[in-house]
């Protein structure tokens, strides 16, 4: 079993962008800006913040955190993301999710110029990408295609199981998955709540990408011996014996379906890393057009 260790690879990855801004910025050019906009108080969202802007100092970019309280109005929101989308000092940003309910997400989606959108979430980008057009693509599905690419998993013509249909994972990376590139060309299936005998239908999977939100759900009865697993999951279970009180499982139970499996991701330290080094890569990505640098 190979463990597909997305620390270890985020570590590769980040030191190479880190070394495309020593090359290419200096007093001259500025180096590439990341703002995140969070707002309230969501202990996970503060997590994932203070690893992105961690994520922006390791590789030497600029990062400004805009921090607003949970009854913050969707206008101020509004216009927040007005001024970064004319900002000519950053060069890519995010609205962390979930928002509080009283903001419409897709009406901040919507508001956001899709060439600073380094999340790709923007429809924009969705269909560019769906097309197989040049777009900035989705973080988490980016960040398992960087993966499987430099593990050097092959997937043309493996049938290839997703499980959950998110406009976040599920089915950007169906999308993905099915084009005629390397990684990709696969045979991809979509399986949700409503879907028959899925256990049956993962037992057929050649790779299962899990991106459910249930943890341990997919059980080693449910994977075929040799498959390739992708957990995106990422849950927390109450655990009286660790520290905090909880520890972080996947949408897959590790211990058993590891025996059986050519290669998985594990979590924490799977996924979840190679999450915010596409995040890095894409705004690079936009940094680098913006000038005319050649990617």
């Amino acid at each position: 079993m190979k463990l597909l260790d997305g620390v270890h690879l985020s570590g590769i990855i980040r030191r190479e962008i880190a070394i495309r801004v020593m090359e290419h910025c200096s007093n001259q050019r500025r180096s590439p800006h990341l703002a995140a906009i969070l707002v309230g108080n969501n202990p996970a969202s503060q997590a994932y913040v203070r690893n992105k802007i961690k994520a922006c100092e390791e590789v030497g970019f600029g990062s400004t955190l805009i921090k607003k309280p949970e009854t913050t109005s969707e206008q101020e929101v509004l216009e927040l993301i007005a001024e970064l989308n004319q900002s000519k000092e950053i060069d890519g940003y995010i609205v962390q999710l979930p928002l509080p309910r009283h903001i419409d997400e897709e009406k901040i989606n919507l508001a956001i110029d899709p060439i600073k959108d380094v999340d790709g979430f923007h429809p924009n980008n969705f269909g560019r990408m769906a097309l197989g057009l040049p777009a900035l693509k989705p973080a988490t599905p980016k960040g398992i295609m960087m993966l499987l690419e430099r593990y050097q998993i092959e997937t043309d013509g493996k049938h290839c199981v997703v499980l959950g249909r998110s406009n976040i994972v599920g089915t950007p990376i169906s999308l993905l998955m099915s084009k005629k590139t390397k990684p990709g060309n696969a045979t991809v299936t979509i399986a949700h709540s409503r879907t028959h005998d899925l256990a049956a239908l993962c037992r057929s999977a050649d790779m299962i990408i899990a991106a459910l939100g249930i943890p341990k759900f997919l059980k080693a009865d449910m994977v075929k011996d040799g498959a390739v697993i992708i957990d995106v999951g990422i849950n927390k279970i109450a655990d009286e014996t660790h520290p905090k009180g909880y520890r972080l499982v996947g949408d897959v139970d590790f211990e058993s379906v590891k025996e059986k499996c050519s290669a998985i991701t594990p979590v924490p330290g799977g996924v979840g890393p190679m999450t915010i080094t596409a995040l890095l890569d894409n705004t690079w990505e936009t940094y680098a057009k913006t000038h005319s640098i050649n990617l």
